[in-house]
């Protein structure tokens, strides 16, 4: 059992198997194997926009049967040629061992719409859609290592928070993002994963 995370060789390449040793206060994620420290607790603004975009989120996802999910939340990603996003695709996802999966985050806010990929740890393959707020300690993080790993695991729609700025929004398409225009105050932004989801942009981040 791992209690400090200076026990940790940070160049080493880790598992799930490993991540679930860990009990230090700090919280990491996995890309690909290689330890990411995230950020230290959130700023008041930062939990500000997630609340906003939860209570919107909530009331919508009511009536479409999906799940929603705010960090702290492990998501992992088995990312493999022979797993897509189908029903081959959860079967084999279940039984891959913890030691085969090597990328496990954790989204501001995860909506996932197929229980099957819902377990006691958290979610196992692609959420539905990922929401990440930018902090001045992520910003490269999500815009770069996140949105390829996001990407490749087939994740259908990936919202960019800018705060007091922006929203991007990176919808899937033939297995790559397709990004809008940023979305600003006084504008409203919307979903394609989610028909009919529309809110406030200035609602977001008043």
């Amino acid at each position: 059992m791992i209690t400090d995370i200076n026990q940790l060789d940070l160049k080493k390449t880790y598992s799930y198997a490993d991540y679930l040793l860990w009990k230090f206060e700090e919280r990491v994620e996995l890309i690909k194997g290689k330890i990411l420290k995230m950020s230290p607790a959130p700023s008041r603004k930062h939990q500000g926009i997630s609340s906003a975009i939860h209570i919107i989120l909530g009331s919508y996802l009511k009536q479409q049967g999906c799940t929603l999910y705010a960090a702290p939340f492990d998501v992992r990603l088995p990312i493999s040629e022979d797993l897509n996003i189908s029903k081959k695709y959860k079967n084999k996802a279940k039984k891959l061992q913890d030691g085969k999966i090597l990328t496990v985050v954790q989204p501001d806010i995860t909506v996932v719409c197929d229980p099957e990929k819902l377990d006691d740890k958290g979610c196992i393959g692609a959420p539905d859609l990922v929401i990440e707020i930018l902090s001045p300690g992520n910003k490269n993080i999500e815009l770069k290592d996140k949105f390829e790993i996001y990407q490749e695991a087939g994740i259908k729609e990936y919202w960019i928070v800018e705060p007091e700025e922006y929203i991007l929004v990176y919808t899937l398409t033939k297995g790559k993002y397709t990004g809008s225009k940023p979305f600003i105050s006084g504008e409203q932004v919307s979903s394609t994963v989610l028909p009919g989801l529309s809110m406030s942009v200035s609602e977001i981040f008043k």
